[in-house]
């Protein structure tokens, strides 16, 4: 059971990289705090808690996902709508 965890956990961190290069304030900005907070939980040995924190971590990767889709939506509507309407 705890290989399986740890294969998730792996996967999270590799998605979440990955995600983190097209950030706001920097893929190095992102990579720092990505790193930052796997470390904090390093020894975390409960598999119910890292259960919960591979959850969390989903959740961020979620959330990044919309906040990169309403970027693009933003850009797309600028290109070709403008506000100059009555």
């Amino acid at each position: 059971m705890a290989s399986s965890l740890r294969s998730e956990v792996i996967k999270l961190y590799k998605n979440l990289l990955y995600l983190g290069r097209e950030y706001p304030k920097g893929a190095d900005y992102f990579r720092s705090r990505l790193k930052a907070a796997f470390l904090k939980n390093k020894d975390e040995t409960d598999p119910e808690k890292i259960k919960q924190l591979i959850a969390r971590g989903e959740f961020v990767m979620k959330e990044l996902e919309a906040l990169y889709f309403l970027r693009k939506y933003r850009a797309m509507k600028q290109r070709y709508y403008s506000d100059d309407k009555p």
